[in-house]
């Protein structure tokens, strides 16, 4: 990812004013500074106005959302990341919290075989290995640039 696509996809905060403004919003389960949570029916119903012909912005401005407090791409992300949920898992996919469902992550230390320990361990010396031998050189670097000064 370039620098310039990095600075784009800085998080906005929400301030406590803003956080308290969609709160009160029927359509909002949860704020937090940096994240909402939409209502199920919400997502459903934006949904099909936009299967209708609504632009997201439009949607969202009819539901009582302001896009100067929560941005004006947000609508779209948003229409963009439900519409997949809804291809995937259907009204369920809405209906229900899937982030982090189905995630592999690791796998718990108790649940390693005994030769995925061993290869585990084996990497983590090779790491403290290769670790000891670039502070020996840093040292020694460090005695090369003390011992030109003198």
């Amino acid at each position: 990812m370039t620098d310039s696509k990095k600075s784009s996809k800085k998080r906005h905060r929400f301030t406590e004013h803003q956080m308290g403004q969609l709160e009160v919003n029927a359509h909002v389960l949860h704020v937090s500074e940096k994240s909402i949570s939409y209502s199920p029916a919400f997502k459903l119903a934006a949904l099909k106005a936009y299967q209708q012909g609504k632009t997201p912005q439009e949607i969202f401005i009819d539901a009582g959302f302001q896009l100067d407090v929560i941005g004006s791409r947000k609508p779209n992300e948003c229409l963009k990341r439900w519409r997949s949920a809804h291809a995937l898992h259907g009204e369920d996919g809405l209906l229900e919290e899937r982030r982090g469902k189905g995630a592999t992550g690791r796998k718990p230390k108790e649940d390693l075989s005994l030769e995925e320990e061993l290869k585990r361990a084996k990497a983590q010396i090779k790491l403290l290995e290769m670790e000891n031998d670039f502070l020996k050189k840093l040292e020694e670097r460090e005695r090369q640039v003390r011992a030109s000064k003198h």
